[in-house]
């Protein structure tokens, strides 16, 4: 962990190389995840089992990212490779979250892909865990706004280009496949450059069974700040990547539109919602460094998230789904500004980085093993209410955004 200031060229090395990394790892679980695992599963199994074996195969994946995240972490913490602790986890998974999705691509099993599936996210939250622990081991607090205002464009370009590559590409099994290739080469590149030191000191022990189960805890009463950073970054990513999964469904059910209709609208969606997050994302991340503050950017995004989420609760046309999709984007993108740059200050064990950060990532993680869980009941209950399933799901999204943005002004140690 340094304390001394980058250079600016420095700075800008290391940024470039993390947003390369950030944006294939994206790219390899977004792709599959906001829409090609949906027409995946169409394409085996009978339209009318397709929303609850969607929600299956996604609650499996979350499930094992949410294992592989903290524990990954922990894992390159101790690492004692003459490559350093990060590098050996970035390109180790990278290069095997793109034999999963060979795999995912090519099989025509609900079990096969299922397996596949956990194993990408295993693979490439081993991936993100590494990588993002390289910011608190390389950049001084003061700067990492900077780093992760830039960083915060990759999820929006990310998910349109996974998008572009389902509209472009037609086959199932190059929707997965190109996204790994993508991920490995990106990575790879990353970790060539990354000054990343072998650790001098050997781990205290060996890997315990209790080291094992303590890489999945934390004391919030100790360490109530993090415990508070953990729930603002629940709250925000339920109503993003939570929500978002049902997206191509709701414009099936409720617009009517085919499949190249849903894979077009979710093009001009991502499109209106990525230009807003590339804007917004390094303005906000610069701002949050020169202001000194993180937590007036993350009640902003809350409170934009929430708004665009009630556009969608409200949509019967393409048109209001993509100015929805555009607000939400345009909150995410401050949110994605200020968020790891806000955690990385507020780790218990500077030292163990990785760890606490994977800790953070199952906040991020977790949206997604609870929503499909009750995604079908959420739908159902609407309808019988007479307010209808989708409006239900878009507005519980938009509470929890709103719940981000108040939840993080009860954290202390950074403004």
């Amino acid at each position: 962990m340094t304390d001394h200031a980058l250079t600016s060229s420095s700075l800008g090395r290391y940024t470039r190389g993390y947003f390369a990394t950030s944006l294939g790892c994206y790219l390899a679980v977004f792709t599959p995840a906001m829409v090609a695992l949906s027409f995946k599963v169409k394409h085996i199994v009978p339209e009318a089992e397709a929303t609850a074996t969607l929600s299956l195969v996604l609650s499996l994946g979350a499930l094992s990212a949410l294992v592989a995240s903290p524990l990954a972490g922990r894992l390159s913490d101790r690492t004692m490779s003459r490559w350093g602790r990060r590098r050996p986890w970035i390109v180790g998974g990278a290069l095997v979250a793109l034999a999963s999705l060979v795999v995912a691509g090519a099989t025509r099993s609900v079990a096969m892909l299922a397996v596949a599936w956990c194993l990408t996210q295993i693979a490439i939250n081993a991936a993100f865990a590494a990588a993002n622990a390289t910011l608190a081991d390389q950049v001084p607090g003061p700067q990492r706004g900077r780093v992760t205002g830039a960083v915060g464009m990759t999820s929006p370009l990310a998910i349109l280009g996974g998008t572009f590559v389902v509209t472009v590409v037609a086959s199932d099994f190059w929707r997965f496949v190109l996204p790994g290739f993508v991920a490995l080469a990106l990575a790879t590149w990353f970790a060539v450059r990354l000054h990343d030191a072998p650790r001098a000191v050997p781990p205290a022990g060996r890997f315990s069974v209790r080291d094992f189960f303590g890489s999945f805890v934390f004391n919030p009463r100790r360490d109530r700040d993090f415990g508070w950073m953990w729930l603002t970054r629940f709250c925000a990513m339920f109503g993003y990547y939570g929500i978002a999964a049902y997206v191509p469904y709701f414009l099936a059910d409720e617009l009517g539109l085919d499949e190249a209709g849903v894979a077009r609208t979710m093009l001009h969606a991502n499109m209106a919602a990525a230009v807003l997050m590339i804007v917004v994302s390094p303005l906000a991340g610069m701002w949050s460094d020169r202001l000194g503050r993180r937590r007036p950017f993350i009640l902003a995004a809350g409170i934009v998230m929430a708004a665009g989420l009630a556009v969608m609760a409200t949509a019967s046309t393409v048109t209001m789904v993509i100015v929805g999709q555009g607000l939400i984007g345009l909150g995410v993108g401050v949110y994605f500004a200020v968020d790891l740059a806000l955690a990385s200050q507020l780790l218990p064990h500077p030292h163990d980085a990785a760890k606490d950060l994977g800790l953070l990532n199952v906040a991020a993680v977790l949206p997604q093993v609870i929503a499909p869980a009750i995604g079908t009941g959420v739908l159902a209950l609407g309808a019988t209410l007479g307010i209808g399933g989708y409006p239900l799901w878009f507005l519980i999204g938009a509470i929890a955004a709103l719940l981000a943005g108040t939840v993080v002004w009860r954290i202390r140690g950074v403004r």
